[in-house]
């Protein structure tokens, strides 16, 4: 069972920020996963939310912000502490690069609203030729997956999908289905199984569903409570 440390020790720390990542590598982890969008400027930004409400308290899009523009929104300080930046991706890689093992990448990209964010990234991550077969892509968008399939034929996929649809996997050559909790069943295991596929799971917080889950043959979970599973 592989557990990704999901936005990082988001359970104990604020989520997609510096301090939770390094909290997560700090309680031994080695795989990770975080989202990306793409600033006005080219920069990409880990936040969740295309909207800013939820962890600033304003309700400002990412997509019309740049890398400078962020610095006006601190984040919330919901663990006590100072207010965090929203850190961009290459104030989050230094933190996990040591020991790692698989890092997940989520690509924002509901109906193409970052054109061009598949080819961006990409020759964002040139220069990290040392952790290029450790990342997995992922995204909720199928055609962002389909076009990042078109500029990179190696490049690891996984489907993120809320409706379980395996031929889409195939169609992507993916190497995974990443599946809610809630919607996963043994019976979708054992196909994506069948078929060559890993299944991982999202969002999983107890012990008690991990271990139903590697019953039914789970290759991985996300948890945002990655201390509470090494």
């Amino acid at each position: 069972m592989i557990y990704f440390a999901h936005r990082g020790a988001s359970a104990q720390a604020v989520q997609n920020t510096v301090t939770s990542f390094a909290l997560a590598r700090k309680q031994g982890a080695t795989c990770y996963e975080l989202d990306v969008h793409l600033l006005t400027d080219g920069q990409l930004a880990v936040h969740h939310d295309y909207s800013l409400l939820s962890t600033t308290g304003k309700d400002v899009n990412v997509a019309g912000l740049s890398a400078a523009d962020l610095k006006k929104y601190p984040l919330l300080p919901r663990f006590g502490g100072d207010a965090e930046q929203i850190p961009l991706l290459t104030d989050i890689l230094p933190v996990i690069t040591e020991n790692l093992q698989l890092l997940n990448i989520e690509i924002k990209n509901d109906d193409n609203r970052y054109p061009q964010i598949e080819q961006i990234l990409l020759k964002f991550l040139k220069p990290y030729a040392d952790i290029s077969s450790k990342i997995l892509f992922s995204s909720f968008d199928f055609d962002t997956l389909v076009r990042l399939r078109s500029l990179a034929e190696n490049a690891r996929i996984g489907l993120l999908t809320r409706e379980f649809d395996i031929s889409q996997a195939l169609a992507l050559r993916a190497e995974s289905v990443h599946i809610s909790v809630l919607r996963v069943t043994k019976e979708i295991i054992d196909s994506c199984h069948a078929h060559g596929l890993k299944v991982y799971v999202y969002t999983v917080n107890d012990k008690a569903t991990a271990a139903q889950l590697v019953l039914w043959g789970a290759d991985g979970i996300f948890t945002d409570c990655i201390g509470d599973f090494l």
